[in-house]
């Protein structure tokens, strides 16, 4: 027998359930497939567990300064195994909490492999999905339209190979069960860089291998020196501009060693462990997407400003479309769908407008485009910057490394990108993104007035930099 739903999601991450969510919330009957369990990448193995572990290491590293703030700490030991138990509390009490939320809201969760199949008697068009039971069975569920919400998975290097012990992806590592003394990570995107500064705050000899000329190659390049300069303070070394020669890993029972080309010259490096951090590649095989008319380019689905596929009745959303690789862009989309789907009426959804943040220490957030973007966009720029150092709160918490930068477009003021790195940058983001989706000018958000001692001052700041107004200059 098969089920019927108005809305059937594929894929149980962010993305998946709160589509289903807002699906239930505008009364359509719904189905989430799962194969694994609810929360998907980032709840168990990207953005949670990460941000626990970076947590346990930032205060491992306060504890260890505590002399900065006159507080002598003798005998302090890090007890990893320790760690991973709170890091794994955290994920399942969330966990529970999206259960909750399934029975909640009263949609059926179905565990096993969903794969869509065409046309058939089930349905006279493509979209049904055949679900491969833990037991074996076929449970078949025909939705009115379908949400793709399969997400994505760490990629590899051609001729690397993976051993998940001393050649890892961020998926093995988070499930270390001791750590390493030594660490060559490959990759300094967002992945690598909090990687890096998890695992030198826990006391490991980090190498960062990246092959693009800078850290962080997508945010803003003064953000990238700033964060190659903080992380060389800490003894992080920092190889850009580096190819790794992927013939040449060699892990063996004590570690592994390699070869890069840097600056013309080959570097060898050897270390216990080695993670691979180069991306995420979307899960688009084995769903049965060869049963429909839904069109893959460069390896993801397309799909247009309301997430719909080339057909109509059929959604992608989340890392599986290619777009921002964050759960909260991911969500953004599962809503936008489902609402699409029910009528209302949809804003097209504009990216660069999503803020970005990177849990590094010190942290790193952004929205909007960099000033080399915006440029090349063909904007007339102007700059306003803002240091930390001159913000009360960041003394206090002795952290006052780092500044706010505002690239605003000099004809119009209109406000083009925010880019932060400093203390807690992503807890006051979402200022920035509220003032680019309000079209407020700097001044606006200079002149309102920040409260006092708060790190969002800096923000205040560098807006009335803009225009040379700054108090604190």
């Amino acid at each position: 027998m098969a089920k019927h739903y108005d809305i059937v999601v594929l894929g149980g991450g962010t993305g998946g359930y709160v589509a289903a969510i807002r699906a239930a919330q505008l009364g359509k009957t719904v189905a989430i497939v799962e194969q694994d369990k609810l929360g998907g990448t980032c709840l168990h193995k990207g953005c949670i567990p990460s941000k626990a572990l970076l947590r346990s290491a930032e205060v491992y590293h306060t504890m260890n300064s505590g002399m900065e703030y006159g507080i002598e700490v003798s005998g302090t030991q890090l007890k990893f195994s320790r760690v991973q138990e709170r890091k794994q509390s955290v994920v399942d009490q969330l966990h529970k909490g999206i259960e909750y939320l399934m029975k909640k809201n009263k949609i059926d969760v179905v565990k096993g492999i969903g794969r869509i199949i065409g046309p058939s008697i089930f349905s006279p068009k493509s979209g049904a999905v055949a679900v491969e039971l833990p037991d074996g069975e076929v449970e078949t569920l025909v939705p009115e339209n379908l949400i793709i919400a399969t997400g994505s998975r760490p990629k590899s290097l051609p001729g690397l190979a993976i051993d998940g012990t001393r050649v890892m992806t961020s998926d093995e590592a988070l499930s270390m069960e001791e750590l390493p003394r030594s660490i060559i990570i490959v990759g300094g995107g967002v992945i690598g860089v909090e990687w890096a500064s998890m695992l030198s705050d826990f006391g490991v000899e980090v190498t960062i291998v990246e092959y693009e000329p800078r850290l962080i190659p997508l945010e803003d390049e003064e953000i990238s020196r700033e964060l190659e300069r903080l992380f060389k303070k800490r003894k992080v070394k920092v190889l850009t501009g580096a190819r790794l020669l992927a013939e040449t890993v060699k892990p063996d029972e004590t570690g592994v060693s390699l070869e890069l080309e840097h600056k013309g010259q080959t570097v060898r490096l050897q270390a216990e462990r080695m993670l691979v951090s180069v991306g995420r590649q979307a899960n688009v095989e084995g769903i049965g997407l060869e049963n429909t008319d839904v069109k893959v380019e460069r390896g993801v689905i397309k799909v247009n400003e309301f997430m719909q596929t080339s057909e109509a009745h059929i959604y992608a959303i989340g890392d599986v479309n290619g777009g921002l690789q964050l759960a909260h862009a991911a969500s953004h989309e599962g809503i936008a769908a489902v609402e699409h789907i029910a009528g209302m009426q949809v804003h097209p959804y504009e990216p660069h407008r999503v803020a970005r943040c990177i849990y590094t220490r010190t942290e790193v957030a952004s929205v909007g485009w960099t000033e080399r973007q915006a440029k090349d966009k063909g904007f007339e720029v102007k700059v306003g910057k803002f240091n930390f150092r001159a913000i009360g709160k960041a003394l206090v918490y002795g952290e006052v490394d780092g500044f706010v930068k505002v690239v605003v477009d000099k004809l119009t003021d209109d406000i083009l990108g925010v880019h932060i790195i400093g203390p807690h940058a992503t807890d006051y983001i979402s200022e920035a993104a509220l003032a680019q989706l309000l079209n407020a000018a700097p001044w606006e958000v200079g002149r309102t007035i920040h409260p006092h001692p708060t790190l969002s001052e800096a923000l205040g700041e560098a807006m009335l930099a803009v225009d040379g107004q700054a108090i604190g200059m």
